[in-house]
């Protein structure tokens, strides 16, 4: 804490942005390990509802409000617990028990590019451009590349499990785009503590449905290390670095931490379980991340110009 009060005030944003990515970077491994010991839903939903529990006690001293008021926030919280809370997490994680975590965290990084495209779609004053229409095209064809599907080895594990975990970005971005229109007083931290732990009811519900049993789960060190670090580090600790990003600089730059999440996953992943992508995989990461850059050229460059000059102001 010492070290980050003695930064520049220009630097403080890049040091949060740079322990967001690590934090969220390496949940994919986590998850990962985990699911050698517990089975998926079971796994997310006993998650966050610690997570929900903890992020509540939080709200509760630094906000003024716990309880959603009226339709629109309750809406708001039910469209967040189910498709960003439950619907991506129970996606991500079966997808994951075919596809390594690096992998998977690459194709998560498309969420941005289908965001601003479900969003052109049922937003006229968001539509894409023939440029961004471009961008999601190349951010599909990234996805592709990281596939790398051939005749064989189509309807196989690994195309099974690109697809879950593309399923569930595309989950991600359609709750992103219903919230939009949902303007509400509740708190950002009320609101993520409803949707974590009503997330966890709908995932510990569909894990009865599948058949996970609290018997399946093997109680070993890494289960529980996995467990506790996807919960208190990348759950807790780097929610609240995201509001505080959210704060300083905006939902558009704190979505280019989703480009930096694959190359920590890539590099913890070869330094832990020694799984090395190959090249192509990261060629498709570049791909998607150039068409980021196309969908959101105008508001990059916006950013990009307001940081210059906060920059040289300080």
């Amino acid at each position: 804490m010492k070290m980050y009060a003695s930064l520049p005030e220009s630097y403080r944003t890049g040091a949060l942005f740079s322990v967001l990515a690590l934090c969220w970077g390496t949940s994919f491994v986590a998850i990962e390990i985990g699911l050698e010991y517990v089975p998926p839903l079971l796994f997310a939903g006993l998650r966050y509802a610690l997570a929900g529990a903890i992020v509540f006690g939080y709200a509760y001293v630094v906000t003024d409000r716990l309880w959603p008021n009226g339709r629109d926030e309750w809406l708001a919280v039910a469209v967040a617990a189910v498709f960003v809370i439950a619907l991506y997490h129970a996606l991500l994680y079966v997808g994951e028990l075919y596809v390594p975590g690096a992998i998977a965290a690459t194709i998560v990084s498309l969420t941005p590019i289908l965001t601003a495209a479900f969003a052109g779609a049922v937003i006229p004053d968001e539509r894409l451009s023939t440029l961004g229409v471009v961008g999601l095209l190349l951010g599909l064809v990234g996805v592709v590349a990281v596939a790398q599907p051939t005749p064989a080895s189509l309807g196989g594990d690994l195309t099974f499990g690109v697809a879950l975990v593309f399923a569930s970005a595309v989950a991600f971005a359609i709750g992103s785009v219903l919230l939009r229109p949902l303007q509400t007083g509740l708190p950002l931290e009320t609101l993520q503590a409803w949707a974590m732990v009503l997330g966890a009811g709908v995932l510990l519900g569909w894990a009865l449905v599948r058949g996970e049993s609290v018997s399946a789960i093997e109680p070993t060190l890494p289960a529980l290390v996995s467990f506790l670090y996807l919960t208190l580090v990348s759950g807790v600790f780097a929610f609240l670095l995201y509001f505080e990003l959210l704060d300083r600089s905006g939902p558009t730059q704190v979505n280019l931490v989703g480009y930096a999440e694959p190359a920590v996953a890539m590099v913890v992943s070869a330094a832990i379980l020694g799984y090395v992508v190959d090249s192509l995989a990261i060629v498709g990461l570049l791909i998607i991340l150039a068409g980021f850059v196309l969908v959101k050229g105008e508001t990059l460059r916006n950013v990009l110009r307001s940081g210059l000059e906060r920059h040289v102001r300080g």
